[in-house]
């Protein structure tokens, strides 16, 4: 019987050379380098998917998705003969799809989308395989823990590198932006698939348990094959809230000692464990889940004070956990070490105050002190979490005080490895985690708060929403007084413009709490359009003036944040233009915190896709202006970002590692001394480029008619109907026609992704390059190419400057994920050729100039995991992007009878759903 997935399995047959700029013979090489397990992989879960659909749904389905696959794949060889025989082949396909019913594409849309979730499963698995070998060799690992020390000690000395390690702080908050296309019930079913095979490839497993795996990898693929993979209702708050909590359960409470034991093991070595950590908790997280109401009637005070309450029931129920689970098992006998008296007096509070319960665990603990204080630590914990105040702790403050006098009594009695093991890991947790879990983060659009000012100045009836904020203040409140200041006291305000809007905020507090006793409230300014980047230092200086600013600084040791917004910039100015007015921005910034006296934390709002600030985190934070980082990192992680960085232990604790490696690299003076040198020498350079793309890329979004062609070529006004997210697509009310100033980021970077272009993470940079090549250059014949000098110049600032190489390598991995061909036949269902050929002449353009810049005779040539990763799936991509315009046309033409309509969206949404799979990219 044919598998679903045999070409793939069996090597280069799976197609070659039509994502643009990867040449055959690289193509058949990269597919030949498929690691064999990957491989193996590949073939189990296609042979299983295979029969599964042959046994579900007829083996005449199975037989028109193998049409469609060796049709896709005739295709991308037939676009190395040229693009005549690219157009018939693309013109075959389409006749294919559309000699199928609604019903029958449907099914055959399905099977792609669940190929790619196990293909997924796939990669990451290998991906946990290399990490498990890379720390195997004789040097230490690029973007590591030893690398950096290694580094950092031989600039400065361990002086230098303790003095980093003591202001480290690392923050990444978690974000409900609509960009996990996967239901929940889809990716519980992808976790257990994990599991199994994981199970599979432990090759000490007997052939008893390696039958009973495959049989349950069978019986999982043909649930997921059964399972809706679209939500029938829309998520609400509460569903975004509980669906991050998975990835602090599965993953990040039990990660984060491990991230601090792995960097313990590079600066103790074998001493770690045996003595006190110099690793301090430098990880904290935070989240918007909840809290953040930009443009979002969903989220409510009620919802945030619900919010706070499910994380802390899951901080508490974790530490409740660790604690009874490290109690029961340190069985140290009081005679081996002879608790402090500090400890013996704790242990005799504890029997006054609560003497049945003392009582009770002395009796199945007799003779162990500190099983009996780690057990009554854990039934305080559980006491919190119940609201049992007789027995509750205070504060997470007072957990950490118990662990520490348990830790202190064992050092001094020389049990040090019980001291600085597992309760050790414990300790770190508790810092980190508090009993709040993540620190919720309030946003709110400044243009609220004004309107809301005006009613309450002029004393007149509130209107709801004006009542809305006063209650959120309220909650900020309540929270920090049931959960402690650090669960809550960051108010974003998005669109700041002025220090009015950070002032705003105070004096809505004093009107949420009229006679005093409000909430300790940081207010953090975001800026994100040009204009507001390029005055964002006026504006902290005006803030300086505000009395409740100047209280909170002298309060923090004169610590201030400052957001960015990577994706609205992006989306104004375009990629090239934002990336450089950003870094522009970061850089006045360092130097305004140095003048001022301030410990500045420049908080990244990036998105996941490169189009809104995304692309590899470390190399990100290497680039960024010196100065700006100091130690510190705070970047948002959102949507399908954070179970791909935290849905598995080793590639969590691998992404950790690499950011917070980077950031101590990007602290050093060598770093920041390049970057500077780099970012002077190549000013004119960047001007150029700055001019050239912007000009570029506003004549684009600016063409009348544009939004409207935009929204008639891309599935942007379907993809609403996925659910993806609580928060609406559009600022405002919705109706009437797209306005690209109202449209949100995310589904402006997602719908684009659709058409199979990635226009947000390249548009403009072929135009900027083009125009700094020439800079200074007289006009002449060029031959369709650029300067020889400009190119030369361009291509050593490729090489010196950190920031152009990752903006160019950042723009090489989207260009990588497009397919010309079949975006040309989105483009034109817009009926719109000027707007086409202006897209298509500039993506020509980005495309050449970038492998002429970079030196690469094909995109992503120096990535072989990627460029593995878009051979694997680009031909079956194709297959889904080809479903998806036979239903885009036939919505948009209005042909579909109305007893179809309802499969033909079920189809639309399936193909967007399993695109998004099938690219790993959404917003």
């Amino acid at each position: 019987m044919s598998t679903f997935v045999s070409g793939v399995a069996d090597g280069p047959a799976e197609g070659v050379g039509r994502t643009e700029g990867a040449g055959g013979t690289g193509r058949e090489r990269d597919s030949a380098e498929l690691p064999e397990a990957m491989r193996r992989d590949v073939r189990l879960l296609g042979d299983v998917l295979g029969e599964v659909i042959s046994e579900s749904a007829g083996a005449d389905l199975l037989a028109d998705v193998e049409r469609l696959r060796h049709a896709v794949i005739a295709a991308r060889s037939a676009a190395d003969r040229g693009s005549a025989e690219a157009a018939a082949a693309g013109d075959a396909i389409t006749e294919l799809v559309a000699s199928w019913s609604w019903e029958r594409a449907e099914l055959v849309a399905r099977a792609f989308t669940v190929y790619f979730h196990l293909i997924n499963l796939a990669e990451e698995q290998q991906r946990v395989r290399t990490l498990q070998l890379r720390d195997s060799g004789d040097r230490p690992p690029r973007e590591s823990f030893a690398d950096a020390a290694a580094r950092l000690t031989a600039e400065g000395g361990p002086g230098r590198l303790s003095e980093l390690l003591a202001g480290l702080r690392v923050h990444p908050v978690f974000t409900a932006h609509p960009t996990e296309a996967r239901r929940r019930a889809v990716v519980a079913s992808l976790r257990r698939l994990s599991g199994l095979l994981t199970s599979i490839d432990d090759h000490r497993a007997g052939a008893a348990q390696q039958a009973e795996d495959r049989r349950k990898l069978r019986e999982e693929v043909d649930l997921l094959w059964r399972t809706a993979q679209l939500r029938v209702a829309g998520m609400t708050p509460a569903d975004e809230v509980r669906s991050v909590m998975t990835a602090f359960d599965e993953t990040l409470f039990r990660l984060v000692p491990e991230v601090y034991r792995a960097l313990d093991q590079v600066l103790l070595g074998e001493a770690s464990g045996d003595v006190a950590s110099p690793v301090p908790p430098f990880l904290r997280f935070g989240s918007w889940v909840g809290a953040d109401r930009d443009g979002n009637p969903n989220v409510t005070a009620a919802v945030t004070r619900e919010a706070a309450v499910i994380q802390a029931e899951h901080a508490l129920r974790g530490l409740e956990a660790a604690c009874g689970r490290i109690a029961r098992a340190l069985t140290v006998y009081e005679d081996s070490a002879p608790p402090t008296a500090e400890l013996r007096r704790a242990l005799a509070a504890a029997a006054a105050n609560q003497p049945e319960l003392l009582a009770e665990i002395t009796a199945r603990s007799p003779g162990e002190p500190y099983r009996a204080y780690l057990l009554y630590a854990a039934e305080r914990l559980a006491a919190t979490r119940t609201r049992n105040i007789d027995l509750a702790y205070n504060s997470a403050a007072e957990f950490i005080a118990d662990l520490v006098l348990v830790q202190s009594s064992l050092a001094a009695a020389g049990a040090v490895r019980q001291a600085y093991g597992e309760l050790q890991h414990l300790l770190w947790q508790a810092e980190t985690f508090g009993f709040h879990l993540a620190s919720l983060e309030v946003r709110q659009h400044s243009q609220v708060h004004a309107r809301a000012l005006a009613e309450l100045r002029q004393g007149a009836a509130l209107s709801p929403m004006t009542e809305e904020i006063l209650e959120t203040i309220r909650v900020i409140g309540w929270i920090q007084r049931r959960y402690g200041t650090a669960a809550c006291h960051r108010y974003v305000i998005a669109f700041t413009t002025s220090a009015d809007d950070i002032a705003a905020v105070h004096e809505l507090a004093g009107y949420a709490f009229p006679d005093g006793g409000g909430p300790v409230l940081d207010v953090v300014p975001l800026f994100e359009s040009g204009e507001d980047l390029a005055n964002a230092t006026s504006v902290l200086t005006g803030m300086l003036s505000l009395p409740a600013v100047i209280a909170r600084l002298d309060a923090t040791g004169r610590h201030l944040e400052v957001m960015l917004g990577y994706s609205d910039s992006a989306k104004e100015l375009g990629p090239a233009s934002a990336t450089l007015r950003l870094f522009d921005a970061q850089a006045e910034l360092a130097a305004w915190s140095v003048e001022h006296d301030i410990k500045l934390t420049l908080f990244h709002g990036r998105g996941g896709a490169i189009g809104r600030g995304g692309g590899p985190a470390g190399r990100a934070v290497l680039a960024q202006a010196p100065g700006s980082v100091d130690g510190r990192l705070k970047v948002t992680e959102q949507g399908e970002v954070i179970f791909a960085r935290y849905g598995r232990p080793a590639i969590g604790l691998r992404h950790l590692e690499q950011v917070t490696s980077s950031v101590l690299l990007a602290s050093s003076h060598a770093v920041a001394d390049r970057n500077a040198a780099a970012a002077a020498a190549f000013h004119e350079l960047q001007t150029a480029i700055d001019d050239g793309a912007r000009g570029a890329f506003r004549t684009l979004v600016e063409t009348d008619g544009f939004a409207g062609w935009f929204a008639t070529v891309s599935p942007l006004q379907e993809i609403g109907g996925l659910r993806i997210g609580s928060r609406p697509a559009r600022r405002g009310s919705g109706a009437g026609s797209i306005r690209l100033e109202d449209l949100r980021a995310i589904p402006w970077v997602f719908a684009w992704s659709q058409t199979r272009l990635n226009l947000p993470g390249w548009y403009g940079l072929g135009s900027g390059l083009a125009a700094a090549a020439w800079a200074g250059i007289p006009a002449g014949d060029s031959d369709g190419g650029i300067p020889a000098e400009g190119l030369a110049a361009l291509r050593r600032a490729y090489r010196e400057w950190p920031l152009l190489a990752t903006l160019l390598d950042n723009a090489e991995m989207s260009l990588a994920k497009t397919d010309r061909e079949i975006a040309a036949r989105y483009l034109a269902l817009g009926d719109r050729p000027d707007l086409a050929d202006r897209v298509l002449a500039e993506y020509d353009l980005t495309r050449r100039l970038v492998l002429e810049v970079t030196g690469h005779d094909r995109l992503v040539a120096d990535r072989s995991v990627l460029s593995r990763a878009i051979v694997l799936r680009d031909p079956y991509v194709d297959a889904l992007s080809y479903l998806q315009l036979r239903a885009l046309t036939a919505v948009r033409s209005g042909d579909a009878p109305d007893n179809e309509q309802a499969t033909l969206d079920r189809l639309l949404l399936l193909t967007v759903s399993g695109v998004a799979a099938g690219l790993q990219n959404t917003g």
